[in-house]
């Protein structure tokens, strides 16, 4: 039989729990305002989790974390591929390994798993022995730790929003960041960050030209904060070009025929 409830009777934590106690295998399906996700168990283990209706693509998934780069990514096929060909495809070529895609996605479901438990209110519906499309790369997780991993970042998440409540606004560097840059390792997502930083681009804006979550835009910009490599100011305005007025047209006079100007001088001799 499905279950079916309402997260401010029953939490994610509680749900979580029940599955993997029971050792639960199917769909658990969740709504939150706007919000929607759909996460596979399989005898009490996550292995699958969409957002939004939309499971990520792995290319894109291995190319945001740093796994390949955009010049590696242009090498490839741009026809649509499932999960399991573009794998294959990627290890055949030797540009990554199987390790490093088994790691990278059981990092980003760890990552959305967390999402989750900022929800708090909304419909939940657990369907029995469902299971994740075919073509998608499942890596179990066990649930004790996903819910210690999301329990962790709820507080984190309430910190962060207290240190920048306002994602409005926007980041300047501070003076001579490239030296302290010479002293730290960033990741690639920081690196984007660092790149987009313009006191004219909010941080949301930055946040949605990455793809990044107000969760993981904020902890960089925290790190980044604290590290005195950028400072916070309002967003400037776009300077708004101005065209000069258009110049009054002169009439130019009409052009004269050579042949009316003769007549002209003939008719004056007849005089």
């Amino acid at each position: 039989m499905a279950l079916r409830g309402n997260l401010r009777d029953f939490s994610l934590t509680q749900l979580l729990n029940l599955v993997s106690l029971a050792k639960k295998t199917g769909a658990l399906t969740l709504e939150e305002g706007n919000g929607q996700a759909t996460a596979y168990f399989r005898e009490g283990m996550l292995v699958h989790l969409s957002l939004d209706g939309q499971a990520s693509n792995l290319r894109n998934l291995l190319e945001r974390v740093g796994k390949i780069n955009e010049a590696q990514s242009r090498l490839l096929p741009r026809e649509a591929r499932s999960d399991k060909e573009w794998g294959l495809l990627l290890i055949n070529t030797g540009l990554i390994n199987r390790v490093d895609i088994i790691e990278a996605v059981r990092r980003h479901t760890l990552e959305m798993a967390c999402r989750l438990f900022t929800w708090t209110e909304g419909s939940f519906l657990f369907e029995p022995n469902i299971l994740p499309p075919d073509d998608k790369i499942t890596v179990p997780l066990h649930l004790e730790n996903v819910i210690l991993e999301g329990s962790r970042r709820v507080g984190e998440w309430k910190r962060l929003e207290e240190e920048l409540p306002d994602l409005g606004m926007a980041l300047r560097f501070t003076t001579h960041p490239e030296i302290r840059l010479k002293r730290i390792t960033l990741s690639p997502d920081e690196w984007r960050v660092v790149s987009s930083t313009d006191p004219g681009r909010s941080i949301q804006e930055i946040a949605q030209a990455h793809s990044l979550t107000d969760f993981q835009i904020r902890k960089i910009v925290y790190g980044m904060l604290s590290a005195g490599l950028v400072e916070l100011v309002p967003r400037a305005k776009p300077k708004v070009s101005v065209a000069p007025p258009p110049e009054e047209e002169k009439i130019a006079p009409a052009p004269v025929r050579r042949g009316i100007i003769l007549r002209l001088i003939d008719r004056i001799r007849r005089l």
